[in-house]
């Protein structure tokens, strides 16, 4: 999967932000309509979410979207200049 790492980090991110606000996957659920495996998905890095889904996580977390992508609290040497682009040939 193209960017599987950065896929990783955001649903690190997401569990972070989770725990912080002490909200179980549940909880967490029910605030953002999404269902429960759906978010453990995402938490273990297996689901790439669409950015209208991405609003929601931060509107819950009440936070703007560039502060949900701010990866430096889980991994201090992240840079998004590592992660691939897909380009036509």
């Amino acid at each position: 999967m193209l960017n599987a790492e950065l896929i990783k980090e955001f649903g690190l991110r997401i569990k972070q932000l989770r725990i912080d606000k002490n909200l179980s996957q549940e909880k967490l659920s029910f605030a953002t309509g999404f269902h429960r495996t759906y978010i453990g998905m995402i938490e273990r890095g297996e689901r790439n979410i669409s950015l209208t889904n991405m609003a929601v996580f931060a509107k819950v977390f009440e936070i703007n979207i560039s502060e949900l992508l701010d990866f430096s609290s889980i991994n201090p040497t992240h840079s998004f200049k590592k992660y691939e682009i897909k380009t036509e040939d």
